[in-house]
């Protein structure tokens, strides 16, 4: 495949490096000022005539690009802006693939799998989610975290986040969803959803070891979705035969 890089920090060093590893090319990046990269630089995504975009940047890189007329398949993870960014994507599947995911881990949409099973079962169970990353990360709760709290909220009626208790001076709500971020060192990435009752608590955690798994499954996306009819695709359908 010949990649275009939308962004060019750590996670798509990475991903540079373990697609030239696989036999493919790097076209080209889209990073902002004062990157020092190895690879021409582009300002558009159809520009680089690639095979595919792989994003791992930030809203105020992405968003400018997709006001463009974008033709080049999509793999994006960018986190920050969820909900705008996913419905402007939803907008340009219907002219080309789109793959979006806010954990490009496999493993991490299996969580989110059981997480569904688990609130059909725990209804009960008071949950509490908390998200744990390195001191860079800029954006909080994580956007993994967000798209479990998301899953929560869709099975739970009448639930609703609570972000800070420090003002709260009294007992906590069964409707109460908690969310705790934890930035410090170089946390890879864990994340935890607790259910919890009087006298037992279940948890499920992923925990992510290195930053190339990230990468990895960007690939892994990227060399299915280029073969995929136009479409908005997760890793709920993007593996399923059309």
């Amino acid at each position: 495949m010949k990649i275009l890089l939308i962004g060019y920090g750590t996670m798509n060093k990475i991903t540079a490096r373990l697609a030239e590893e696989e036999g493919h090319e790097i076209v080209g990046i889209i990073a902002g000022s004062g990157k020092d990269a190895p690879y021409p630089g582009f300002k558009t995504i159809d520009e680089a005539g690639a095979d595919v975009a792989i994003d791992f940047s930030h809203p105020e890189l992405l968003l400018p690009l997709l006001e463009d007329d974008v033709k080049t398949p999509l793999v994006i993870a960018t986190t920050g802006q969820k909900e705008e960014i996913v419905s402007i994507l939803k907008e340009k599947s219907t002219s080309l693939p789109v793959f979006f995911s806010a954990n490009m881990s496999y493993g991490v949409h299996v969580m989110n799998t059981l997480l569904k099973k688990a609130l059909t079962m725990l209804d009960e169970f008071d949950l509490e989610m908390v998200e744990r990353h390195h001191n860079k990360k800029v954006d909080a709760p994580s956007g993994t975290l967000v798209k479990l709290l998301d899953t929560a909220l869709e099975h739970r009626d009448g639930s609703y986040p609570v972000y800070d208790r420090s003002n709260v001076h009294e007992k906590r709500k069964k409707e109460e969803i908690g969310v705790s971020a934890i930035r410090g060192g170089s946390i890879v990435g864990t994340h935890d959803v607790i259910f919890a009752k009087d006298d037992e608590v279940i948890e499920i955690t992923h925990q992510a070891q290195s930053k190339e798994i990230f990468a990895n499954g960007a690939l892994k996306a990227a060399n299915v979705l280029v073969n995929r009819p136009n479409g908005f695709y997760d890793y709920n359908n993007l593996f399923e035969e059309r």
